[in-house]
């Protein structure tokens, strides 16, 4: 590797190839993060929700405890359609049938009214409730005596008000009546009294409204007599005076009440015209078709019973002469006689056949000679209805308007008389269900209820005070936390080691510490497009957080499956990777950079095959300075191309300078985070300071995961999945 261009070789950033990575893994929906989210979160705060439960279960059953016991009666009515009307259908007049959008306006004008303080100054009144002792403890109200007496019915008025309650079932005409006092007996005795008020109101409202409507339609009816009286006078009187002589039809439809003799005459003449033509057409054309031909051809007189009689005398005859003709001589007697009666009976056959046709052009004559009077009469009842239909204009004026009268008088009557029919008649269209009873048992206090309430209030309060607790605390508790607080993929998480010891834990091969550094390695191999990184710098944001751990555990878990692996220390501030591997540290990397010695000299072969050890050497007085130097350069680009990985254990980032240095030479930065230590703030800091070098981050590592403290099911399978025991496989 070239020094002055030590990121010649280096491949693109890891986490611009995420969208290609996440091709190869199945990402979770929103909706099944959420739900991760949520879990997560009720099993980290557990006991904090449990604890704010429980107060608020506490807190609710004390105050229960302390309020005093009130008691709800109740009562129902039926409130039915009213049907009553005031003026009749005939007019127009607005009734109190309903539909169903005015159906429910009047269910909710009752409910209204029955809220109403005109009526609870009435139970009030009723039942001397301003007076009442037993009602005003009942309401806890016992300093309302000394108040003045309009004053204590108003505060009467007002506290029944404040503790009735209507309400109206959905689809029903019910109304539910309640009253809530801490007597029972008078929180019966208020309801049924509310009930009963209702009725009786309702009551007086409609009588006091027919003797209103009675009233007012007498005094319509008056003055509608009066219009209809001075109309048919006036009708009556321009009439005489134009001349008119009018036939009326009391019962005929508006329009068709009164009608002129002149023109009934004109119409009965025009339908007999209209008659005369049509017999005149059918009689003429009788007569044309009957000119039209022969004489003997004609359908008419061969269907005359004088001509079928004659023609059967002749055929008779022509056929006797035919015979005597044949036995007799010309001039004989017989024959002469038959010739002679032959002769007479042609005669009368033409003169039979000419009077049927004469009798057909007589009907013909005669038809035209009715038309032609009929039109003539017509034509001059014409005129004289012209002539009257001017003399009409003002007379059909004042009988429309003699005829309207005369419909609103008829109507006004009717309704009259059925108003003073129904007079006294009263009625309801409100009646009482069921009775209020005496509640044998408190409506509130609500133990169970207020209990109820209290778990979902506390719960309420416990999802907020665990949400805004979760808000402001940025440590990472969980894998997802990863991603979505740092904004880096995640490459592994690494449990907790059972006995705190986790170099000793990785000599087992089944346990969990071991599998999760055996997947972390399968993720840092597929880490860049080029697969794994020639040269790995480990890191962290802060100290103890298992970095040293973690980079010795990669170079083991690589050298197992062949590399041939450099585990580098260059924490020369705080070296622990010869404690981890439990090698020497007289000689080493600060050593190498000094130039005092070579790598083959300071590098150590360790116990594994593969796996080839780099200590810190003594700590010198400026590592930053050694770590950037042109030795550090050359030394990795040696290291590269002697070995397939080079593992490299660097310092933490806050505060100093040397992982920023070397993270511009190496292949690729893993960060290593501590699980309930490392913040999302501190982190983001960490992050800034490597990216200012432009280095390659291939992800995080989350160590030291305790999935039971974490609250996150997608990794408690550290807690639950373990190798079967030979004992137990056998058995």
């Amino acid at each position: 590797m070239d020094a002055t261009h030590p990121t010649q070789h280096r491949p693109l950033p890891a986490y611009r190839s995420n969208a290609e990575h996440e091709q190869f893994t199945d990402r979770e929906s929103s909706v099944s993060q959420l739900s991760r989210y949520v879990i997560g979160l009720i099993r980290r705060n557990i006991w904090l929700i449990a604890i704010i439960l429980a107060v608020a279960i506490i807190a609710a059953v004390v105050l229960t405890m302390l309020q005093t016991p009130r008691y709800t009666a109740m009562s129902t009515l039926e409130i039915a359609e009213d049907t009553q009307q005031v003026l009749g259908e005939d007019l127009g007049a607005e009734t109190t049938s309903y539909g169903n959008w005015d159906i429910e306006m009047n269910l909710n004008t009752q409910l209204e009214i029955l809220r109403s303080r005109a009526l609870a100054e009435r139970v009030a009144e009723r039942l001397d409730l301003a007076s009442n002792e037993r009602f005003l403890n009942a309401m806890e109200a016992a300093a309302v005596v000394e108040l003045p007496e309009q004053a204590r019915a108003a505060q009467a008025a007002d506290l029944l008000r404040a503790n009735f309650n209507v309400d109206l079932p959905s689809g029903t005409r019910i109304a539910e009546l309640s009253f809530t006092s801490t007597d029972a007996g008078m929180s019966a005795q208020v309801v049924d009294a509310f009930a009963s008020e209702f009725i009786q109101a309702n009551l007086q409202r409609k009588f006091d409204s027919s003797a209103y409507a009675r009233t007012f339609v007498a005094e319509q009816l008056e003055e509608s007599r009066v219009r209809l009286e001075n109309s048919e006078r006036e009708l009556n009187a321009y009439a005489r005076e134009a001349g008119l002589i009018r036939t009326r039809d009391p019962s005929a439809e508006e329009g068709a009440g009164a009608g002129s003799m002149t023109a009934s005459s004109l119409m009965q003449l025009n339908e007999a015209a209209n008659a005369a033509q049509a017999a005149r057409i059918s009689a003429q054309a009788r007569w044309d078709a009957e000119r039209a031909q022969p004489l003997f051809s004609s359908q008419a007189v061969l269907e005359s019973a004088t001509v079928q009689v004659l023609m059967q005398r002749h055929a008779t005859l022509q056929a006797e002469l035919d015979s005597a003709r044949e036995r007799y001589l010309p001039d004989h007697p017989a024959v002469t006689r038959l010739r002679t009666e032959l002769q007479a009976t042609e005669t009368s056959m033409n003169r039979a056949a000419n009077e049927v046709r004469n009798s057909i052009r007589a009907n013909f004559q005669a038809a035209s000679s009715a038309e032609t009077s009929l039109r003539e009469q017509v034509s001059t009842l014409e005129g004289d209805t012209l002539a009257e239909q001017d003399r009409s204009v003002r007379y059909n004026t004042l009988a429309r308007e003699a005829d309207t009268n005369r419909q609103i008088y008829d109507g006004l009557l009717q309704r009259y008389r059925a108003l003073n029919a129904a007079a006294g008649i009263t009625a309801s269209n409100i009646a009482v269900v069921d009775r209020a009873e005496v509640p044998s048992s408190p409506s509130s206090p609500n133990l169970p209820g207020n209990v109820l309430i209290a778990m979902v209030l506390g719960l309420a309060l416990a999802g907020a005070v665990v949400f805004l607790r979760d808000q402001m605390d940025d440590r990472l508790r969980i894998p997802e936390d990863v991603e979505s607080k740092i904004g880096l993929p995640l490459l592994g998480v690494i449990p907790t080691a059972e006995d705190g010891n986790p170099v000793a834990a990785l000599d087992d091969p089944k346990s969990p510490v071991a599998e999760s550094y055996n997947s972390l390695r399968t993720t840092l191999m597929h880490s860049t497009r080029e697969g794994l990184p020639r040269l790995l710098l480990i890191t962290s944001a802060q100290a103890s957080e298992g970095k040293t751990t973690t980079s010795y555990a990669i170079a083991r878990s690589f050298a197992r499956v062949g590399k041939n692996v450099l585990l580098i220390d260059a924490d020369l501030r705080r070296p622990n990777v010869h404690k981890v591997a439990d090698v020497s540290n007289k000689a080493g990397m600060s050593t190498l950079l000094v130039g005092e010695a070579s790598l083959a000299d300071v590098a150590v072969q360790s116990t594994y095959p593969g796996l080839s050890i780099l200590p810190a050497g003594p700590i010198p007085p400026s590592p930053a300075e050694l770590l950037s130097s042109p030795r550090m350069a050359a030394l990795l680009e040696q290291v590269e191309s002697e070995y397939d990985l080079v593992v490299i254990d660097s310092a933490p980032i806050l505060g100093l300078a040397d992982s920023t240095e070397l993270a511009a030479l190496v292949d690729g930065v893993a960060l290593v985070v501590e699980a309930n230590r490392g913040r999302g703030g501190q982190l983001k800091g960490a992050l800034r300071r490597l990216r200012a070098t432009n280095p390659v981050l291939v992800g995080a590592v989350l160590t030291k995961y305790d999935a039971s403290k974490g609250g996150s099911y997608s990794y408690s399978g550290y807690n639950y999945y373990r190798y079967e025991s030979d004992e137990n496989a056998a058995a």
